[in-house]
């Protein structure tokens, strides 16, 4: 679907979610993150860059693993320390994982996704066409009724910088991987936030997609 009728559909209301493709599970186990090997980092700072044309080819289990795990996984498990830090502690950034067969909110201690919906969202997370085929959608929702002890004016800003630090992983782990992903703030919030369910403790940040880079395959 292309930007205009996006935006067209928006506006009355009517940018929606599509059926899923196959049979989503309520728990979907992921392996082990692999948390060892990679780029050296500044190698990976080198290679790092925003890439928007994407293979439409559904990512293995295991480097959906470890995405996820760069993103806001557990890496200090004796504290409950994360890969990306939040203030006070508060773990109020949730990543939502849109894929075709279902939206799924990622669980760091268990390393499980969990379905949310069993529809697709993708077309729902950005105006821009690529994101409707692209095989995953990162959502980054704040909840506001986990930072209780943080002003409620600086809410908002704490809750983007602990957001950008996990969109930075996600980059760093794509240009350790060979894959292309591409941060996103233009989306329609609104929709986005009716297709998930979100109540209004719930506050859309950004999105992010991922994928392999697309390649051209005329001869």
């Amino acid at each position: 679907m292309n930007t205009l009728t996006k935006m067209a559909l928006g506006l009355i209301g009517q940018l929606k979610p599509q059926p899923a493709a196959g049979d989503a599970a309520n728990t979907l186990y992921l392996p082990a993150a692999h948390t060892t090997g990679g780029l050296p980092l500044m190698q990976a700072l080198a290679q790092r860059q925003s890439l928007r044309e994407f293979d439409p080819a559904a990512l293995p289990l295991q480097m959906l693993s470890d995405l996820l795990w760069a993103a806001a996984g557990i890496n200090r498990p004796e504290l409950g320390g994360c890969t990306a830090p939040s203030a006070m502690n508060a773990r109020e950034v949730d990543v939502y994982v849109a894929l075709a067969d279902g939206l799924y909110r990622y669980a760091a201690p268990t390393q499980t996704l969990h379905l949310v919906s069993a529809t697709d969202v993708r077309r729902v997370t950005g105006y821009q066409d690529f994101v409707d085929t692209a095989p995953l959608d990162l959502v980054y929702v704040a909840d506001h009724a986990r930072m209780k002890l943080v002003p409620a004016a600086q809410r908002e800003a704490y809750a983007f910088a602990c957001a950008g630090a996990m969109a930075q992983n996600v980059y760093l782990y794509c240009a350790s991987s060979g894959l292309a992903t591409v941060i996103r703030a233009w989306l329609d919030r609104r929709a986005l936030a009716q297709a998930m369910g979100l109540t209004n403790d719930h506050q859309v940040l950004l999105s992010q997609t991922v994928g392999r880079p697309k390649t051209d395959t005329k001869p």
